[in-house]
């Protein structure tokens, strides 16, 4: 291990010497995800942050070597990059990283300047910001909140009296005109039924969650999915049959299950070889304040929802659980805003990844491990 170094703080010669943090503790408290390897490209050290973006505990990165734990997809990057001693830099590399499909990310080497045989490795996963769950406090859902209170109040009872009065006229009306009166009923029905849906983003009160065994509930989102919507399409269940409770509401997690998979089987509509799976995984390393000022909470409990549709454009990507934002020509654009509020009710993170190596996209919800707030 390369030795501390001494350092006299200011310009006052009188000033005590004190040492330098070891370069352990450098990388530990490193904001990104960073990795210390060895003459022979062994990891011997790996922040938490390292831990998360490759989903595996510091007990089984250290000590493995880094290129099989971070393997180079892209054509164009020489495996040997580890093994380099300068500095470099390799922006938008498509990278297998631990347990997680390809990731198109930028790494960073930088030899130790007390031994250049030791490295440290810095990996920056794209739009990594907006996948851990910056819209925990999110405006556009607190846009919403407000727009659809005001919306209910102001629209909803007068259309059953717009439906009232279009049902009286049907009763005395011809053959040509009893069709427009139908039609008025269809769309006042269906205006109906969007503001119902607006309605779920104007509570603000808490979930009532407590630990359940999660898989009783991934079963019936999508046992309903397969007797309605998913009724055409097979969708293949891929278990940790080792996960522990998690702590949610289960009436909540239906609902988004339900969301998640109509969104993965709309995906992959008309297509011979449209597949969507239900995967669930323990996550290591990834943690978020609780409520009410409860201190930090792992998330450690992995749903997947994956298909390999065409994905999310790119246009709208970073934006995609706000409220109103869709690509479908129908679509109203507030079942993935509805997934993000319940998620975070539940004190967890709801994630969109796109695997191009594998040309599959994956919606991660992240969930605190039963009794963890």
């Amino acid at each position: 291990m390369p030795p501390e170094a001494d350092f006299r703080a200011g310009a006052d010669a009188n000033a005590p010497t004190r040492s330098l943090p070891a370069a352990a503790e450098i990388v530990s408290a490193h904001p990104v995800a960073t990795l210390m390897i060895d003459p022979d490209g062994r990891i011997v050290l790996a922040n938490a942050r390292a831990e998360n973006l490759l989903n595996m505990a510091r007990s089984a990165l250290v000590g493995s070597a880094i290129g099989r734990v971070l393997r180079i997809a892209d054509p164009r990057v020489d495996a040997a990059i580890w093994m380099t001693d300068k500095p470099l830099s390799a922006y938008d590399i498509q990278v297998h990283a631990g347990r997680n499909e390809a990731l198109e990310m930028d790494i960073l080497i930088h030899p130790l300047l007390e031994d250049d045989r030791w490295r440290i490795v810095a990996l920056h996963v794209h739009g990594q910001s907006q996948a851990l769950g910056t819209r925990r406090t999110s405006m556009g859902v607190r846009s919403a909140t407000g727009a659809a209170a005001m919306l209910a109040h102001e629209i909803k009872n007068p259309l059953s009296g717009i439906r009232g009065a279009a049902q009286l006229l049907e009763g005395d009306a011809g053959e040509a005109t009893r069709p427009l009166t139908k039609l008025i009923c269809d769309e006042v029905d269906r205006i109906a039924a969007l503001i119902d849906r607006m309605q779920h983003f104007t509570s603000n009160q808490p979930l009532e969650c407590r630990p359940e065994n999660i898989y009783p509930l991934l079963d019936r989102a999508v046992e309903l999915a397969c007797a309605g919507f998913a009724r055409n399409c097979t969708i293949t269940r891929t278990y940790d049959p080792s996960l522990p409770f998690a702590q949610v509401n289960g009436d909540a997690l239906v609902q988004i299950m339900l969301n998640l998979v109509k969104n993965a089987v709309e995906a992959v509509d008309g297509m011979a070889d449209g597949a969507v799976q239900v995967a669930t995984a323990y996550r290591h390393g990834l943690s978020v304040m609780g409520a009410r000022g409860k201190g930090a909470a792992p998330l450690q409990i992995e749903i997947q929802v994956i298909d390999n549709g065409p994905g999310v454009p790119d246009n709208i990507r970073d934006v995609l659980f706000n409220p109103f934002i869709s690509n479908k020509r129908s679509g109203q654009g507030l079942g993935l805003a509805l997934v993000d509020k319940l998620v975070r009710d539940m004190n967890g993170l709801v994630q969109y990844e796109r695997d191009k190596v594998a040309g599959r996209s994956i919606f991660r919800v992240l969930l605190p491990m039963g009794g963890s707030l």
